[in-house]
């Protein structure tokens, strides 16, 4: 099953291990596991719900903690201390577009707002049902997973929008193709969220951001069911596509897409290359990137991240082998790791990462073979898990990333670091700050930035230090003219910092088109643009 107030499937554990917890003591400081709220005290705390029955509607507490919140640092605090607050008054799963359509009309007559539920792995507030007053409905997707069609001639699939990353995934490779979309999120996030987020996934530099991948598709919205239909390419005025892309629900609700499927790769693997400094590392991948060589991954970590990741993975003897080997050949204290993945017809893949490894040895990277590429591939989805672990010893983990050109890519990584290093000072507290970069493209690269703090065990002084570094760091990639979200979307989190990149004009424009879908702005309220 699913944790209700924490990360992934509660069978799975993923221990922070004495050297682990060691590494963060000696950073910022020995931990204080917390007291958690049960989540029999969570649904106690709820009051009744307002909304009538309906027979696709259950109005039992547990569904309506269970689709309250996400998996915002925030989310993690209401549900941890028990302060859910706002809930839904009821939760729907439909099964067709009829049936969504009747939900609509269901919230319509009875006044009630609605918010869209994936796979409920936010992580910027979008579910959060907020103040307004009015009941909300959730309506939850995930029963709407099937394929609906596979054109071999067009390499188009359609498929409910429900359908999360694994079960796509499984539907497709059966016929010898995939999606090649992997978020961090895939085994719970579901390719409406991907859509209505504009989300990019771990092998996007083959495969395309999910903008690339969605051709097409329907929308049912307050004022009707909007089609959307698929071309290789057209002129013909505004995209409807782009309306729907990162409008978080918004307009409606997606209930099936049609995607852009390649056939399954003959070949795929991951390595890794060491540089001996983030100067020639940086410049070595923008080179990689520019180059548009036909890889499909490029991850490339600063120098601190570099040091956690070996310090976390264990394995000290090989990892202590590894770095006497990397000190011989100049990679010494300031190293930094690039992961290469390649996908695709096995010579035409051999060929790109002879190429790529042929431009890392002129910046002096030190290519140290498939085993920690391959590592990394196979817990790549497994390892947001230590957030809970790490929650576990009294450290909170949260992320920011960003999207910058090439020049501005260091100057942003230095004061996204930096800003985190000063934002917790006036608690007396330190930040483990790290950063690599997710994805790269010939124009600039995303900035991802982790950061681990200890945490108060109180929820308002807790609460209280994120918004603080929540705060302080993204004013700086604003100050680096950063855009506010690469891949996570807007949700409330990232609100307050949207006008500097779309300007009054821009959020006017947004605003119009949400309520000419929406007059009544009854759809996941609040989320993107105000009201």
């Amino acid at each position: 099953m699913r944790r209700w107030n924490g990360w992934g499937d509660d069978t799975v554990e993923v221990e922070l291990e004495a050297h682990a917890r060691g590494f963060l003591e000696q950073r910022i400081g020995k931990g204080t596991a917390p007291i958690d709220a049960s989540f029999e005290q969570a649904c106690a705390a709820l009051p009744p719900g307002r909304l009538p029955p309906h027979p696709l509607v259950d109005a039992g507490a547990a569904q309506r903690v269970l689709h309250a919140l996400g998996q915002s640092l925030p989310d993690w605090l209401r549900l941890r201390h028990g302060h859910i607050g706002a809930a839904p008054d009821g939760v729907a799963f439909p099964e067709c577009a009829r049936e969504v359509r009747e939900l609509l009309e269901f919230s319509a007559a009875h006044g009630a707002d609605v918010i869209p539920h994936g796979g409920g792995t936010s992580v910027a507030g979008h579910l959060g049902a907020g103040a307004g007053g009015r009941p909300v409905l959730s309506i939850d997707m995930r029963r709407m997973r099937g394929m609906i069609s596979l054109d071999h001639e067009a390499r188009l699939a359609s498929f409910g929008a429900g359908v999360t990353g694994p079960d796509l995934e499984a539907q497709l490779r059966a016929h010898g193709y995939t999606l090649g979309h992997f978020p961090q999120s895939f085994e719970y996030s579901t390719l409406g969220g991907w859509i209505a987020t504009r989300s990019s996934g771990q092998q996007s530099l083959r495969y395309g951001r999910i903008e690339q991948l969605f051709a097409g598709g329907r929308v049912e919205t307050p004022s009707g069911m909007l089609e959307i239909p698929t071309f290789p390419a057209s002129s013909a005025g505004i995209d409807l596509r782009e309306m729907v892309l990162g409008s978080e629900g918004r307009l409606g609700i997606l209930t099936h897409a049609s995607v852009r499927i390649s056939r399954l790769p003959e070949h795929e693997a991951f390595h890794a290359v060491f540089f001996p400094s983030w100067q020639e590392a940086a410049q070595a991948v923008r080179e990689l990137a520019q180059e548009r060589l036909a890889l499909s991954m490029l991850r490339l970590s600063n120098p601190t991240e570099t040091a956690t990741m070996l310090a976390l993975a264990g394995h000290a003897r090989l990892v202590g082998l590894l770095g006497r080997y990397l000190g011989l050949r100049g990679c010494g204290a300031g190293k930094c790791m690039l992961l290469v993945g390649v996908s695709g017809a096995r010579a035409q893949a051999r060929q790109a990462l002879r190429a790529a490894l042929a431009i890392a040895r002129r910046h002096r990277g030190v290519h140290a073979g498939r085993g920690l590429g391959e590592r990394w591939r196979s817990n790549r989805f497994r390892s947001v898990y230590l957030r809970n672990a790490a929650w576990a010893h009294g450290y909170a983990i949260d992320t920011v990333e960003t999207a910058v050109d090439w020049s501005r890519v260091t100057p942003a990584m230095e004061s996204i670091e930096q800003a985190a290093a000063r934002a917790l000072q006036a608690f007396g507290e330190r930040v483990h700050a790290y950063t690599h970069l997710s994805h790269l493209y010939p124009q600039g690269a995303s900035v991802y930035s982790t950061f681990v703090f200890r945490l108060a065990g109180d929820y308002q002084a807790d609460l209280a230090r994120w918004r603080q570094l929540k705060d302080r760091v993204s004013d700086a990639i604003v100050a680096c003219g950063g855009t506010i979200s690469h891949q996570h979307g807007i949700g409330v989190d990232h609100a307050p910092w949207l006008a500097a990149e779309k300007g009054e004009l821009g959020l006017g424009a947004m605003d119009a088109l949400f309520r000419h879908f929406d007059p009544e702005r009854r759809m996941n309220p609040g989320k993107l643009v105000s009201g």
